[in-house]
């Protein structure tokens, strides 16, 4: 997911974020990690990452529940998620880790009849990129709507949903290793190539918060 959060509700925004959403879609059954990462330029963006036991989770009844029945401060900051875009995503490839510093996405589409050749293309660069100096982590994404209605949730931001078609993270200790692929493996060009159509959006962010589901049920054990 990605979506612009005004810089006056921001520390409100992480608070709520880390202290009561993370948990409580961790405590969802199927639900592994949760990853917050923020513009690297010190913009607006937020990208978040859910990592899930399997897709079928995103239309679990506990899920679902969750997402239609917020609570009081979640109604309060669903508001001021502007311009979201959210994809639910099967796995297409997946090298290396998850969650690190900083992080680079890609939202792309394939050209029609070329999803197979940019597979492929992605496919070789995600093996290649977890070698490469400053990275740890390439995965290829590719998003299908779940078989669920308008949630309240959706309903409070007052604004649709988008989606990208096609998500490329790849995650790294080395912001500038990230940044140059946009550069050279992910530029324009070598897309097109490899079967892309024109006009991906890329961006660059920096970690805020990542847990587990472990994280959360040893802190509710172990209260402060």
């Amino acid at each position: 997911m990605w979506w612009d959060m005004a810089p006056e509700v921001r520390a409100e925004f992480e608070d709520w974020h880390s202290h009561e959403h993370f948990p409580e879609r961790l405590a969802v059954p199927g639900f592994h990690r949760a990853s917050r990462w923020t513009s690297a330029s010190g913009g607006e963006g937020i990208f978040v990452m859910y990592e899930l036991a399997s897709y079928a989770v995103l239309s679990s009844s506990a899920y679902v529940s969750h997402l239609n029945t917020p609570t009081p401060w979640s109604t309060k900051m669903m508001p001021h998620h502007r311009n979201m875009v959210r994809s639910q995503c099967h796995v297409l490839e997946s090298r290396g880790g998850s969650a690190a510093q900083h992080a680079l996405t890609l939202q792309i589409s394939p050209q029609q009849d070329s999803a197979e050749d940019l597979r492929a293309f992605f496919r070789t660069l995600c093996a290649a990129l977890v070698q490469r100096s400053g990275l740890v982590g390439a995965h290829l994404l590719r998003h299908r709507t779940p078989s669920v209605a308008q949630t309240t949730e959706q309903r409070i931001r007052n604004s649709a949903d988008r989606a990208a078609d096609w998500v490329f993270v790849a995650v790294g200790y080395d912001a500038s290793a990230l940044e140059s692929l946009v550069h050279a493996d992910l530029a324009e060009t070598a897309l097109r190539a490899a079967g892309a159509v024109a006009g991906a959006v890329s961006g660059l962010y920096t970690l805020s918060h990542s847990a587990t589901s472990e994280d959360i049920a040893d802190a509710r054990r172990h209260p402060s």
